[in-house]
């Protein structure tokens, strides 16, 4: 095998795996985003929930200042009561007392039905609260997790660039031109390997002629489907593959 194609397949590797590290640096502010969103929704779930409470507490404190109001009534109206000069007068402050009385009956009815209401109020926005503690730190350890996953990526893409430009010098500047050219032009991947007579990567049968012309593996060759750099790997006998000691 030419040693520009050897150079050429370890090109792809680390493209393969610089371009793998690119995405995920990509994707890890977006699936921040996602979780941080989600944590927004919870947020004003509970800000709503938290704002009916409120709301509930409000309208009992004003029922409650509704019943001393109308209880005052009550002792200034019975007071007055007394020193009613006639029947009619004796009935109309009679007639004061029973609505203030049947305020109160009101009010204290309306306060039960919101005391009710209240309650699962309250526990939903315990529960609420709970969880969201919860989440808060769950979001902040991915966020951390996110930040530190991106510099190993970040530093490991540095590496890999390193030794890409080490074997791009290796490389004639007519072979690393034309491996850069093909692989701008096909999606990152420069290079196929051909597998039981077709290309791996477009999966066209190669023809006979041009397959053993591969194989002697001593010119650049191009998939005649896709146009990509084809090398073609022999497959490795028992004797190379198991050691002298163990074959005896």
């Amino acid at each position: 095998m030419l040693p520009d194609i050897q150079h050429a397949i370890r090109l792809q590797v680390l493209d393969d795996r610089i371009g793998s590290l690119q995405k995920e640096i990509a994707e890890l502010p977006k699936h921040i985003a996602e979780i941080e969103k989600k944590l927004d929704s919870h947020q004003r779930r509970l800000d709503v929930d938290r704002a009916a409470l409120a709301a509930n507490l409000k309208d009992r404190k004003r029922l409650e200042g509704e019943i001393q109001v109308n209880e005052q009534k009550i002792s200034k109206l019975k007071t007055q009561m007394m020193d009613a000069k006639t029947n009619d007068q004796y009935r109309a402050f009679q007639h004061e007392i029973d609505f203030c009385q049947s305020e109160i009956s009101r009010c204290e009815t309306e306060i039960l039905e919101l005391m009710t209401q209240s309650e699962p109020l309250e526990k939903n926005v315990k529960a609420a609260e709970a969880a969201l503690a919860i989440e808060k730190k769950q979001v902040e350890a991915e966020k951390k997790q996110a930040q530190e996953k991106t510099a190993a990526d970040r530093n490991e893409i540095a590496g890999l660039n390193q030794e890409r430009g080490g074997i791009a010098k290796e490389m004639s500047p007519k072979a690393f031109s034309e491996y850069e050219r093909i692989r701008k032009g096909r999606a990152g991947v420069a290079i196929a390997e051909a597998v039981n007579g077709r290309c791996s990567k477009c999966n066209i049968q190669l023809r006979p002629q041009f397959l053993q012309e591969l194989k002697r593996g001593d010119e650049w060759m191009y998939c005649e489907s896709c146009k990509r750099i084809l090398y073609y790997n022999p497959p490795q006998s028992f004797d190379d593959l198991v050691p002298q000691s163990v074959r005896g």
